[in-house]
């Protein structure tokens, strides 16, 4: 197979209406879910090691990382078809099995750390624990490695997104009649 026929398949989805039509994928905006769950859920822990009463931030932390693992399964769904699209043993497959490994690993992080705050509970409305907060902040640094991982697949590889000749239709000039 060509290089130039492997790409365009890597631009195409394996399922328009699961994965996103042509120069539309769902993988991107679904992605935005855990990344802000996540990202507020440290946001809530480190302020409830500041605040006076810490209680409702440690709440709403786990409520955000459970939010985040549900928005996480729901994305890799989709960039799962995703990385069908692209051809076996090249490098954009690679760095798209690295890119799933790392999401996948954050994400069992994550529930894992659900799991834990569940399982110690916080009746007395105190602080998360020390453990738990380094869990979450090492967890949103893997996902930020994996977070330039896909931004490498889409703008470096193309993957999933139009092509070039469709990209310069936004570009052309209208000559005045």
């Amino acid at each position: 197979m060509a290089v130039n026929s492997d790409l365009r398949r890597a631009k195409q989805p394996v399922s328009g209406a699961l994965a996103g039509p042509y120069g539309h994928p769902f993988h991107p905006i679904l992605v935005t879910v855990p990344i802000g769950a996540w990202v507020s859920s440290l946001v809530f822990d480190i302020a409830s090691k500041i605040v006076g009463r810490p209680g409702f931030l440690t709440h709403g932390s786990a409520w955000l990382i459970a939010i985040g693992v549900l928005g996480a399964l729901a994305a890799a769904c989709v960039g799962f078809l995703d990385l069908f699209a692209i051809p076996a043993g090249t490098p954009a497959f690679r760095t798209g099995l690295v890119h799933m490994a790392l999401n996948l690993a954050v994400t069992v992080a994550y529930a894992a750390g659900f799991a834990w705050r569940q399982s110690g509970g916080y009746p007395d409305g105190r602080a998360v624990g020390s453990g738990q907060l380094a869990l979450s902040a090492v967890s949103l640094a893997v996902l930020g490695l994996s977070g330039y991982l896909g931004g490498k697949l889409a703008y470096h590889y193309g993957v999933r997104v139009a092509e070039e000749s469709v990209q310069a239709e936004g570009f052309r000039t209208r000559t005045p009649s």
